[in-house]
């Protein structure tokens, strides 16, 4: 795997991000000097931040974020360097796995009732335009987030970039998860927006509308994280139905 370059060195003398053409709020760079993890802003994200930092991803390769919870950041354990590639694992075969381990016990279904992976829907919004959406909304634990920039090559590997533990109790390698959330940024236009210790929100920009599929994606969303399903699969597929954002908490 090619590594990407770095270039949040370029910000610690130049925290705005004017030699990148971007106009970033007071913020601040964290991590090894030559190999920092993150830009981070230093106070709650307010409306407008979300489009300040999404110009960031095209000039630098830097995802936005919100970073969210009571914990500083000091305390997030996050540990890059325990973490795979995203690339070298296969999302359905990652659900499926979780799903043979978890499915008969929480739901009374047998592996072999594994559906396989849903449909992708047609996009009803452009996939960043919904990232913003949500982002602006800031709903549940996205409140008083701060702002972030991650250097990956999708949104989808933030989490993995970071080397976020919050799922460390369903899997370790959160690589793993992030193959998933590559496979829904392909089908559903999904976003990563908001990390908390525990918790990921993502944007949706292609919801499910069909019954059927629905039920489908729900199967993955237990695959992905069973604590997610406080009901059976059915109802929790209807409730997927035209959403334009998925929180996970583990």
């Amino acid at each position: 795997m090619a590594m990407l370059a770095n270039p949040l060195p370029q910000l610690t003398a130049d925290p705005t991000g004017k030699a990148l053409g971007l106009d970033l709020p007071p913020g601040r760079v964290i991590g090894p000097a030559a190999e920092p993890l993150l830009w981070y802003a230093d106070g709650p994200a307010g409306p407008e931040d979300w489009a300040r930092l999404t110009p960031a991803r095209r000039a630098a390769g830097l995802h936005p974020v919100l970073l969210c919870g009571t914990r500083e950041l000091v305390d997030w354990e996050l540990a890059p360097e325990e973490m795979s590639y995203p690339g070298d694992h296969d999302a359905e075969d990652v659900l499926e796995e979780f799903w043979a381990a978890y499915a008969e016990d929480e739901l009374g279904l047998e592996a072999a009732a594994w559906p396989g992976l849903a449909e992708a829907p047609e996009l009803q919004e452009d996939p960043d335009r919904r990232a913003a959406e949500v982002a602006v909304k800031a709903e549940g634990h996205l409140k008083s987030a701060r702002a972030a920039l991650v250097p990956a090559r999708r949104s989808a590997d933030v989490p993995a970039a970071l080397g976020w533990c919050g799922p460390a109790d369903h899997e370790q390698d959160v690589a793993r998860l992030c193959a998933v959330l590559r496979s829904w940024e392909d089908r559903f236009g999904v976003r990563v927006v908001g990390l908390s210790p525990e918790g990921l929100t993502v944007s949706v920009a292609a919801p499910p509308t069909d019954e059927v599929e629905s039920l489908v994606l729900a199967a993955e969303h237990f695959a992905f994280c069973p604590n997610a399903m406080e009901t059976d699969l059915a109802p929790y597929a209807k409730s997927l139905q035209g959403k334009p954002s998925w929180t996970f908490r583990w």
